[in-house]
C-alpha cells in the first residue's frame, strides 16, 4: 500500500476549544472523541508512527492511554490563529530534529470521529494513484443544497448567494462538494515548500458524507452521534 514509503499521521490536537470546552477529549459513545481517530489510524496499519500534536498534558495523556504517541508537547502553532497545516509542518520539523523522517503524511482531524480505517487506506491508495502532492477529503452535499442559499437581514428578507439558481429544479443544478478535515495527505517535501495542504496540484478525495461530519459545536456532536446508530 505505502510502497515502502515511510508515513506519519499526525492528529491535531490543541488545548482550549471555546465552543466545546475539553472537545478533543470530551466522551463521544463511550470513548473519548479523540480515541476514534486513533484507532481507526492504528486499524489501518498504514503507519510507521501515529503522533498527536498538542499543547495540552492532559490530551497528551489520554492520546497515549489509546495507543498514539505524543514525544513531545507543540512548541509553536499553539493558538486559535495559526492554519493547522503550520502546526503540523512544525510536528515534523520536531520529528526531524530527532532524527526520524518520513515520505508522506496524513493529518487526521479530531473533530472528524466517523472517519474509519478503510477510508484511510482507500484515500492513501488514491493518493498514489494520483501521483499527486497533495490530497484532501470531501463530501458532496446531500439533503442540503447550497445553490439555494441565502442571507437574512434583521427585517428577514432574502439576499439570495446564487439567484440564478433559485427557480431551479435541484435535479438540473451540478453537483456541489465541501471540504472535510477527516483526512489530508502530503508528500512531505511538497507540503514544506508550500506551507500548506492546499499547495500546487493538490486535488480532491470524496469520503460518505456520513463519515465527514466535522464536529465544531454541539449540534455537529449531536449529528455524529446519530450517525453512529445508523
Amino acid at each position: 500500500m505505502s510502497e515502502n514509503k515511510k508515513v506519519v499521521a499526525i492528529i491535531p490536537a490543541r488545548g482550549g476549544s471555546k465552543r466545546i470546552p475539553g472537545k478533543n477529549i470530551i466522551d463521544f459513545n463511550g470513548k473519548p472523541l479523540i480515541a476514534w481517530t486513533i484507532e481507526a489510524a492504528k486499524e489501518s496499519g498504514l503507519f510507521s508512527k501515529i503522533i498527536v500534536s498538542t499543547d495540552s498534558d492532559e490530551i497528551a495523556k489520554v492520546s497515549e492511554e489509546w495507543g498514539a504517541e505524543v514525544p513531545f508537547l507543540r512548541d509553536d502553532k499553539a493558538d486559535d490563529i495559526s492554519p493547522v497545516s503550520e502546526a503540523t509542518i512544525r510536528t515534523l520539523t520536531q520529528l526531524e530534529e530527532r532524527g526520524e523522517k518520513f515520505d508522506d503524511v496524513m493529518q487526521l482531524f479530531t473533530v472528524c470521529p466517523l472517519r474509519n480505517a478503510q477510508d484511510i487506506t482507500d484515500s492513501y491508495k488514491f493518493f498514489n494513484e494520483q501521483k499527486a502532492p497533495f490530497v484532501l477529503s470531501c463530501y458532496k452535499y446531500a439533503w442540503m443544497n447550497p445553490w439555494w442559499a441565502m442571507k437574512l437581514n434583521d427585517k428577514y428578507e432574502s439576499t439570495w448567494i446564487y439567484p440564478e439558481a433559485k427557480t431551479t429544479r435541484s435535479q438540473d443544478l451540478p453537483e456541489l462538494f465541501s471540504p472535510t478535515g477527516a483526512i489530508w495527505i502530503a508528500n512531505i517535501e511538497a507540503l514544506k515548500k508550500e506551507g500548506t495542504f492546499y499547495g500546487t496540484g493538490h486535488v480532491w478525495w470524496e469520503i460518505d458524507w456520513k463519515r465527514a461530519v466535522d464536529v465544531d459545536n454541539y449540534e455537529d456532536l449531536d449529528l455524529a452521534r446519530a450517525l453512529t446508530k445508523l
